[in-house]
């Protein structure tokens, strides 16, 4: 053999020794992916055996039942989305006041003792604004009614509280207010004032009694919020025109009226049991 075929051939040589250290050296490090995937996995799964280990029961059923209703397996209920939780069909607008906190539900006569219990406190409620009243010299100013909503505080006549077509506030109607504004602030719920107006049209700047009676609504709320010093966020207005009214023939001045309305923050499944009351 030449020396030049033996120096090819020593070449070549070279070169396979090169290219199998090479890849020896490539697969005995091929097991590191391997094995940091491995280490990667099981610390995934420590964190959430972890995180499993001190999870509020009640959060994680609310979050079993949501998931279970998303995925179909609990038909008969439906998902409170602004919650996160799971309400049962029966309990739908309950406001979640059907159990004790515990996971109880309530029994009948549980709710019938918190209804009593509400209708008391709604009924003390409306004999200290009576007192107020009486105290300004305005014994007859209101009448008053006790239902699933709460207390209604009937400012009647709306004639002798507002000059006629405007939604002004007489002198006399801002005392009244001025005396129910303090116990109703007191009393810490919400309040819906509701304006009415008899079928009489009115006339300019009013096109119908819509705004007429929305007007005088929100007449009074500013007088509660601006002197009587109710918050804003707790008290709406409304304007019901001439389609609710009290009397549909002979004194139609009770259809011209406002009802300030103290809303019961008690449960839909409380609220049913409330006796109406006039008075």
């Amino acid at each position: 053999m030449s020396r030049s075929g033996s120096s090819r051939a020593a070449g070549r040589s070279r070169r396979r020794r090169r290219s199998a250290q090479q890849g020896h050296s490539e697969n005995s490090e091929r097991w590191m992916a391997s094995y940091m995937d491995m280490v990667t996995v099981l610390m995934c799964l420590f964190i959430v055996l972890y995180a499993m280990s001190t999870v509020d029961q009640d959060k994680f059923a609310a979050l079993r039942n949501s998931l279970a209703t998303g995925f179909g397996v609990q038909e008969t209920q439906f998902a409170d989305t602004a919650e996160g939780i799971v309400v049962p069909a029966d309990m739908a607008g309950a406001q979640g006041l059907l159990s004790t906190g515990t996971g109880e539900e309530l029994t009948s006569e549980q709710l019938e003792a918190m209804a009593s219990a509400e209708t008391r406190k709604l009924l003390k409620l409306k004999e200290q604004i009576q007192d107020a009243l009486v105290e300004q010299g305005y014994p007859d100013a209101a009448v008053y009614r006790i239902d699933q909503r709460g207390l209604t505080v009937r400012l009647v006549s709306a004639e002798t509280f507002f000059v006629p077509n405007s939604a002004e506030l007489t002198r006399q109607a801002g005392r009244i207010i001025d005396a129910i504004g303090p116990v109703l602030k007191q009393a810490n719920l919400n309040i819906a004032v509701e304006g009415f107006a008899d079928v009489r049209q009115p006339v300019h700047p009013y096109p119908t009694n819509w705004e007429l009676s929305a007007s005088r609504a929100t007449g009074v709320l500013r007088v509660l919020v601006e002197d009587g010093g109710i918050k804003p966020g707790r008290i709406s207005s409304v304007g019901y025109g001439d389609a609710r009214p009290l009397k549909d023939r002979g004194d139609l001045s009770l259809n011209r009226r406002v009802d300030i309305v103290v809303l019961s923050n008690k449960s839909e499944a409380v609220r049913e049991k409330l006796p109406e009351l006039d008075g």
